[in-house]
Parts: C-alpha cells; sequence; structure tokens
C-alpha cells in the first residue's frame, strides 16, 4: 500500500507531506494515523532532526475526516456509540498526543484547504505558513457534529475565545489573508513560494541547537496551562541541562569568535 506520509530530508530539516490528494488528504484510515505517530516517534528519537516541515499534496493540506465515511458510517465512524467514542480515542486522537507534543519544532505549509480535522492538524504544529488560496474552517457543526480531536482545545490557545467560538459555532470558513489577521498564520505567501518559505523558517531554526529548541518548545507549550512559579522551576531545571552540552559550548565558543558554529547534536 502507498505511504499516506512521504518523507524527505534535507540537512537536519525533514519534510513530510500528506500523500492522498485524489481525497483532498483526508485523515480516513487508522493506518494514516499510524503513520503519522510512527513518523513523530522516529523524529523524536533522532537528535539530528532539529525541525519538521508538514503539508499537503496537491491542491489541499487536509480535508480533515472523510465525509463519505460518514455518510456511509464506515471504518473509524462504523459503529455503536460506545464503540465510536472508543474509535475516536483510541483512533484520531492518537495524532495529536504525538504531533502536539512533538519536541521537535513543525512549521506547517498551508497549500489549500485546512478543513474540520485538518485546520485542527494544522493547529498542533508551532508555526503555520499559508499559500494566499488557502482556506481555513473549523467546519464540524456544518456537519452536525463536534470537534472530537482536540479543536477545542487547540483553536481558542492559537487565536483566543472570540474568534475561535465564532469560526467553531458558525463553521463558516476563512480566507488567508482573515487567517493572517486572526493570527492562526504568520505569513501568507504565494503557492508556488510556499514551500521554500516553509522550508526557510525550518532551516532557521535548525541553525541553532536542537537540544536548545527542544526544550525551549517544551517550555512554550507547559507555559500555556502553568503558574509562572512552576513554569520558573521547569525553565531552570532545563537551563541547567541546557549549560552541559557539548553544542552550548560551541555556541558559546562561536559567538565570541565571530565564527559560524559546528554543532554536534550532543
Amino acid at each position: 500500500m502507498e505511504k499516506f506520509l512521504l518523507i524527505e530530508r534535507e540537512g537536519a530539516v525533514v519534510t513530510a507531506t500528506l500523500n492522498r490528494p485524489q481525497e483532498r488528504n483526508a485523515i480516513s484510515e487508522n493506518d494514516h494515523i499510524a503513520e503519522i505517530e510512527d513518523f513523530c516517534s522516529a523524529v523524536a528519537d533522532d537528535p539530528t532532526i532539529r525541525a519538521v516541515v508538514l503539508t499537503g499534496a496537491g491542491t489541499a493540506f487536509c480535508a480533515g475526516g472523510n465525509v463519505k465515511s460518514m455518510r456511509d458510517r464506515k471504518g473509524m465512524f462504523a459503529g455503536s456509540p460506545l464503540d465510536l467514542r472508543n474509535k475516536y480515542r483510541a483512533g484520531i486522537q492518537r495524532i495529536p498526543l504525538a504531533l502536539y507534543e512533538l519536541e521537535v519544532p513543525v512549521v506547517a505549509a498551508i497549500n489549500g484547504p485546512a478543513i474540520g480535522a485538518g485546520l485542527d492538524l494544522a493547529c498542533m504544529c508551532d508555526i503555520r505558513i499559508a499559500a494566499e488560496g488557502a482556506i481555513f474552517a473549523e467546519s464540524f457543526v456544518k456537519l452536525g457534529i463536534v470537534p472530537g480531536d482536540g479543536g477545542a482545545w487547540l483553536l481558542p490557545r492559537v487565536i483566543g475565545m472570540a474568534r475561535a467560538s465564532l469560526m467553531t459555532l458558525t463553521g463558516e470558513a476563512i480566507d488567508a489573508a482573515k487567517a493572517l489577521e486572526y493570527g492562526l498564520v504568520s505569513e501568507v505567501v504565494s503557492a508556488d513560494g510556499l514551500l521554500a518559505a516553509a522550508k526557510d523558517v525550518a532551516s532557521r531554526i535548525a541553525a541553532n541547537p536542537g537540544h536548545a529548541t527542544r526544550l525551549a518548545k517544551r517550555l512554550l507549550r507547559e507555559g500555556q496551562d502553568m503558574k509562572l512559579a512552576p513554569l520558573l522551576e521547569m525553565s531552570a531545571a532545563y537551563q541547567a541541562l541546557a549549560h552541559h552540552t557539548a553544542d552550548h559550548e560551541e555556541a558559546v565558543a562561536a559567538f565570541l569568535e565571530k565564527r559560524p558554529p559546528a554543532f554536534i547534536d550532543r
């Protein structure tokens, strides 16, 4: 079976492409979920990977769930209410637990529609860059369902509760310009320049020691739900770890000697 994720590597940057363009990269099979989960595990275990770019093949970033499968009540949408609850928990909900919790920074290159679970997938990333023709919708209510993959937790943390409520309760789409105004994306570029722009950001991240960006990302994640005092305790512990790495010593030496650093991911 053809892989759902196409993986390419350039130096310390890995690009993962959702590869079901004929289905608008809808996530509709447990195999798709397992591939994303396995990819995140592999990235986490490789200290030489310092950044990831996530994008979609074809004209869409990700259309969310497969609506025809919903209609036919098959695959991940088959079974009793209890079956469905367990399928969500053992299925698509594994993606936010893997991708959002991944310490390696992830840049989303949103090449087209990011709809429903596709929008939530983008929100699991750290930085989002959109092509001019991209559209975004938290559209679950349009299908008479609710965000089942963490969108009600993710979206407000990206754009604030008021705008997240508007998008979630109307289910209406916004264009790339509105997404930039909302702070949902940090940049809007031409379709032709999208991947290059995302890879440029990823490369700028990857130019730093991997241990530092991983620990800094973890602090950003945990800081959204912690009081200041415990976050300061965590920051002190992480800083102690960082001070005793070879790449910290190399970064300091390169700074003082006014030369490019040569990191060894240790």
